[in-house]
């Protein structure tokens, strides 16, 4: 008893007004009830704080023990991040009309990712990020990886420059047919196509004189070394007044911008069909080039689409719109309905 007295005449004043409180707080709490106190939330917030400022607090404890004080601290600290996490308000930003919107793009195209999904959306004047776009995706399928990424510094003169390329595919009976392309690399507009079984040099000379849009003039005309560009075709760009612009060996990079539409006719329509014959093959490819020049957005050229319809510049997103397949459902064209 002696020795606590001592000890405590060496505290600061400022620690025995504390001990004081912490004390008194508890006698009250004990006159409440004498066999086994109760404490509320409010007396186990007060024994927190105190213990806080005071050093020997364990000595000073008397009726909990300094395991249980310990824990309530615990618990407080919990609540009170709870109370700092908590949400103001849970309003969606996103209209629920729109993540409908987007959950049936995604699950009706399933070959369509975020980046494409964000395309459409903008010429139905809803603008979104791709983030929040994958954010409502993941309920009805998983998100794609991302598309690829290339740069070639034909775009920096794509206004001035055409390309040409073949694509190689097959009919049911694994013969080989071949579809001749020729696209502008400025605004990813098909041009012109043609399909065969025999392409030689020239069939594709002929192609040249065949296509259409040529009152333009481009100054240069891409392609590849194949044998099948051969003097008649070169022939036939010369003719036109046009000059001819032939990649290097083992650089496809050289001619990307053609390569990126073959790979999208292939993977997009050709893989999800089995081709006939060659009458077969001609039709699906004008259709699926009809809906790539008037209604597909590309990333390379800011979501606009190749025949140059940019996204409405619109300050309300108006969800009434309507749904058109392309090729037996294989894709789809999302437009506003035009008011009656």
């Amino acid at each position: 008893m002696t020795g606590g007295v001592l000890f405590d005449m060496t505290l600061p004043r400022s620690q025995l007004m504390l001990e004081n409180i912490m004390l008194r707080k508890q006698l009250m709490i004990l006159r409440r009830q004498v066999e086994r106190p109760k404490l509320t939330d409010r007396d186990r917030r007060w024994l927190v704080i105190l213990a806080s400022r005071i050093k020997n607090w364990r000595q000073v404890l008397l009726i909990v023990q300094p395991e249980t004080l310990l824990r309530w601290h615990r618990e407080l600290f919990r609540s009170f991040w709870r109370w700092r996490s908590k949400v103001t308000s849970r309003k969606p930003r996103v209209p629920q009309a729109t993540i409908d919107l987007i959950q049936t793009m995604a699950k009706d195209n399933v070959l369509w990712g975020a980046e494409r999904i964000r395309g459409e959306l903008l010429h139905l004047g809803i603008k979104l990020s791709k983030r929040t776009i994958l954010k409502y995706m993941r309920s009805v399928r998983d998100p794609r990886p991302s598309g690829q990424n290339w740069l070639t510094f034909m775009q920096n003169h794509g206004r001035d420059i055409w390309a040409c390329d073949f694509l190689q595919t097959y009919d049911v009976f694994f013969r080989a047919m071949f579809i001749f392309v020729i696209i502008e690399i400025g605004s990813r507009r098909i041009i012109h196509t043609g399909v065969t079984r025999h392409p030689n040099d020239l069939w594709v000379s002929r192609q040249v004189l065949a296509a259409g849009d040529w009152d333009e003039n481009p100054k240069y005309l891409v392609a590849d070394n194949d044998a099948k560009f051969g003097q008649e075709f070169e022939k036939a760009v010369a003719n036109r007044g046009i000059e001819l612009q032939c990649t290097p060996f083992k650089a496809p990079k050289a001619n990307a911008t053609c390569e990126r539409f073959m790979g999208s006719l292939q993977r997009e329509c050709l893989d999800h069909l089995i081709i006939l014959n060659e009458q077969q093959l001609r039709r699906v490819t004008r259709k699926y080039v009809r809906y790539y020049n008037e209604h597909r957005p590309h990333q390379g050229i800011e979501q606009h689409r190749p025949d140059g319809t940019a996204p409405p510049n619109l300050s309300e997103a108006v969800i009434d719109f309507e749904v058109k397949p392309v090729l037996g459902g294989l894709h789809h064209i999302y437009e506003r309905k035009r008011a009656s």
